[in-house]
């Protein structure tokens, strides 16, 4: 592999490295060649490293490396900066400039799945990991000027000089003089996956004898037909799921009904906030030959049962009264009204489901859901109901127990006196009809516990004298979440590799973040709302995901203010653009909310303040 080590003060770091197996050092300095010999050691250094094999180049600018290196070898597995600086006094924000200048010359350089390493003086970074912590303001910035040329900081670990045979720091305010190294710590950079290209994409799916098309809601185009349950991901998602399948098989006999769901529901779904849904409208799709590329069926291909409500006819309109789905309740209850279920038998049901949401942790506008199924004789339901529970909460410790080695909480809590606020899986399920228990898991730092499912049974319209029907609805990415450690529920999407390397051949494992510490940038954004108007906070939010490619992190309400006498009302929000998988630069970020600003202005009815 080939090695490039930038800013060398007496090249005895360079000279440590020069011995290692299968690598080829290129080691290079500022200074030229007379003024770095002039350092206490460098002479020795430089023979040292030229008699290894090893190049030394002199007089180069990190700003500008492609320029210092013919076209055949200019890629490099590593680079290391250790302990750049302007030279004499310069304060931070040069040294910020330096960073950022060196960082978009090294994209230009490094290999694709290459590492740029930078040691730093305890402080400088800026990040959690330097104790003590500076100001932000005060600090290098470091992980935001990296953003800013497409890198993220995967890992950060102490520089131990000790360690390194020979090695002296020297440059000391430009001077050949050694400074304080305790405490530094170095910063291990990586690409970052680039940012996604949102084209809006189209479905095409069988609706009676017709064929018709939908325009999928760009804030889902990246999660539409990601395959996690398919047979051969190893998605933790999947994991859980079969393992809960696998524990519920010893208890009930089972059978999966998952592979021919509808994507799609019609009309409006009872009790359910309309704003809540993915509307999506229905139109005729195009002939084979008309259809563009990406238009395929292979693209999505979801199958009305025979019993919808509205036949369409070749050549009739289209209905436009379709969203997607966001619960498999309603498929569970056609089967029930069917009567297709074998009585003790669980039937399974899993796949995505969709709803708009706010922004917040574990607030997700798509998750997985499994919804079992089982027809019990009448006055068995409450110990089926404990039997179906204590299997689940089997499954859940033995999975978390392996995962961290650390037993979960787990609690079956009466709706009726359940004591934690909702959370939005939750208040959701509440829409769709009567609950009887939420089953709870609590892990660090939530000990008391996040709804993770709902059990409910069948209502009075679909009951037997002699049948009683129990459903359990369980969220998996939300469990994914807390069982393997993940902070973010965005992270279960992320398109980097990096993400499912850690889980391999389904294995469940602690998550490890592989983007540490990401830059956040916090803006601002105020505006009248029409007269007599409620705003729909829940549509601002799904704006915002869409705007920001899920960059939006937080949404707060900063003030509410009414004017005297006009009686208009203005409010505040606080956003905070984040990613969890990928560099987010400033510049990026204030993109963003500029085109934040014009889409609530246009879509919302706002005035912009």
């Amino acid at each position: 592999r080939r090695v490039l080590l930038l800013g060398e003060g007496n090249f005895s770091f360079a000279a440590a490295l020069c011995g290692a197996q299968g690598t080829h050092v290129v080691a290079t300095c500022y200074e030229s060649e007379e003024e770095a010999a002039g350092r206490g050691g460098a002479a020795r250094s430089i023979r040292r490293l030229r008699d290894s094999g090893a190049e030394v180049v002199f007089s180069v600018d990190c700003t500008k490396l492609k320029e210092h290196f013919l076209p055949g070898k200019r890629e490099f597995d590593r680079i290391y900066f250790n302990f750049p600086h302007c030279g004499r006094k310069a304060g931070v924000v040069k040294n910020r400039q330096l960073l950022a200048g060196f960082f978009h010359s090294c994209a230009e350089v490094l290999a694709q799945e290459g590492e740029i390493h930078v040691a730093l003086c305890n402080g400088q970074g800026g990040t959690p990991a330097d104790q003590p912590r500076r100001e932000w303001h005060n600090s290098w910035q470091i992980v935001a000027v990296a953003a800013g040329a497409g890198f993220i900081l995967s890992d950060v670990h102490p520089f131990e000089a000790e360690t390194i045979d020979g090695y002296k720091c020297t440059g000391y305010r430009s001077q050949d003089k050694s400074f304080c190294v305790e405490g530094a710590l170095n910063h291990i950079f990586t690409r970052s996956t680039a940012p996604l290209c949102f084209t809006p994409v189209s479905c095409q799916t069988q609706l009676g004898s017709q064929k018709v098309s939908f325009q999928v809601p760009q804030v889902l185009v990246d999660k539409i037909n990601r395959g996690f349950l398919e047979v051969n991901s190893s998605h933790p998602v999947r994991t859980i799921k079969e393992k809960l399948s696998a524990g519920l098989s010893q208890a009930f006999p089972l059978q999966n009904i998952s592979s021919c769901l509808p994507l799609l529901h019609q009309a409006h779904p009872g009790g359910v906030c309309p704003s809540s849904i993915f509307w999506v409208t229905l139109s005729p799709a195009p002939s084979t030959e008309n259809t563009s590329q990406g238009l395929a069926d292979s693209v999505l291909c979801s199958h009305f049962g025979q019993d919808t409500d509205e036949k369409v006819q070749e050549g009739c309109p289209v209905p436009k009264q379709f969203y997607l789905r966001p619960s498999l309740l309603p498929d569970a209850q056609a089967i029930i009204k069917k009567r297709a279920f074998s009585p003790g038998t669980l039937q399974v049901l899993s796949g995505p489901v969709f709803r708009k949401c706010r922004i917040t942790p574990h607030s997700m506008p798509v998750f997985h859901e499994m919804l079992v199924v089982l027809a019990v004789s009448r006055g068995t339901e409450n110990s089926c109901i404990q039997m179906l529970v204590d299997n689940i909460k089997t499954t859940v410790n033995s999975l978390h127990q392996g995962v961290s080695g650390v037993k979960p909480s787990i609690s079956l809590q009466e709706a009726t006196s359940f004591g934690t606020e909702l959370n939005d899986f939750a208040a959701f399920e509440w829409q769709l009809g009567e609950i009887q228990h939420f089953l709870c898991v609590g892990t660090d730092p939530d000990p008391s516990g996040s709804c993770v499912g709902v059990i409910r049974t069948a209502p009075d319209e679909l009951k037997s004298h002699e049948l009683v029907v129990v459903s359990a609805s369980l969220n998996l990415d939300l469990l994914a979440v807390l069982l393997c450690g993940i902070s973010d529920w965005r992270m279960l999407w992320t398109s980097d590799r990096c993400f499912l390397r850690q889980f391999p051949e389904g294995e469940l494992r602690l998550f490890k973040s592989f983007s540490l510490y990401p830059p956040s940038y916090v803006h601002d954004v105020s505006f009248w709302v029409p007269d007599g108007e409620e705003f729909d906070e829940v549509a601002f939010h799904t704006l915002a995901r869409r705007v920001s490619g899920e960059m939006v992190v937080s949404i707060q309400l900063r003030d509410n203010f009414q004017q005297p006498g006009t009686g208009r009302r203005s409010l505040c929000y606080r956003v905070t653009f984040q990613s969890c998988d990928r560099a987010l630069g400033c510049r990026e970020a204030a993109e963003m909310q500029l085109h934040l600003r014009e889409e609530i202005q246009q879509h919302l009815g706002v005035t912009l303040r």
